[in-house]
């Protein structure tokens, strides 16, 4: 089963891809969605906009884990895209669990586990710091920490919360996405959602429906263990 998604980072076109395909860029999406706000934005060029971001970094910090049930929406009105699911991912350090669309991407910190038990298939992957679709926050916190630069942007009223965003703009002129907000709750500093806009006129949404800290994980919570897919085809791509 395939499903139609965007490719901003290669060719900037619309293409079908597989569901694993999906998953690995919203893995992307959700790191930034959550852990962008670790670095220091020594790039910020908007004083309001970097306090800001600081606050959030203070506060984010103190936390041991986060959870997070989140929607995940694309549209392209151009293309007549319209797409929208939900999903999960608990998050410790650079270990992480995101489940979409009946697929668990796990990374132990070694080695990246996909299982997908439609096809009762999970494909195993070493981690390869160099390799640009590896997925770890500290790597896409060292990619955000430049080629940005941070401004202070509107304030929106959405359900009764105050929700300020913080646009970044890519400073590469070859990069096929055209902005990307990032939406803060004034309150309780905590992230809202996070918007990419492409030059192409695809929108991307990552909005957060729930936002927990230090909950009581299981202690195999980011380990794969081989003993529950009995039937499952092993893929080792390494």
């Amino acid at each position: 089963m395939k499903s139609k998604t965007i490719d901003l980072n290669t060719n900037n076109r619309i293409a079908n891809t597989s569901r694993t395909t999906q998953l690995i860029r919203l893995s992307k999406c959700i790191c930034m969605l959550a852990l962008l706000v670790f670095s220091s934005f020594a790039q910020a060029q908007d004083k309001k906009a970097k306090d800001l971001l600081d606050q959030v970094t203070a506060k984010i910090k103190t936390y041991d884990n986060i959870v997070i049930d989140f929607k995940y929406t694309l549209n392209n009105s151009r293309e007549n895209i319209n797409q929208e699911s939900k999903g999960n991912v608990v998050m410790k350090g650079n270990l992480y669990t995101l489940n979409l669309m009946g697929v668990t991407k796990l990374f132990d910190g070694k080695k990246t586990y996909t299982i997908n038990p439609e096809d009762e298939e999970i494909t195993i992957s070493k981690y390869n710091e160099k390799d640009d679709n590896a997925v770890t926050p500290n790597k896409l916190l060292t990619f955000f920490n430049s080629g940005y630069k941070f401004n202070w942007d509107i304030l929106q009223d959405i359900k009764g919360r105050k929700i300020q965003y913080i646009k970044l703009t890519p400073t590469n002129p070859k990069d096929p996405r055209k902005e990307i907000l990032l939406g803060i709750d004034n309150q309780t500093k905590n992230i809202y959602n996070l918007i990419e806009i492409g030059k192409n006129g695809t929108k991307t949404t990552l909005t957060v429906n729930s936002f927990k800290t230090n909950q009581p994980l299981s202690k195999n919570q980011f380990t794969f263990e081989t003993s529950k897919y009995p039937k499952y085809y092993i893929n080792k791509l390494d």
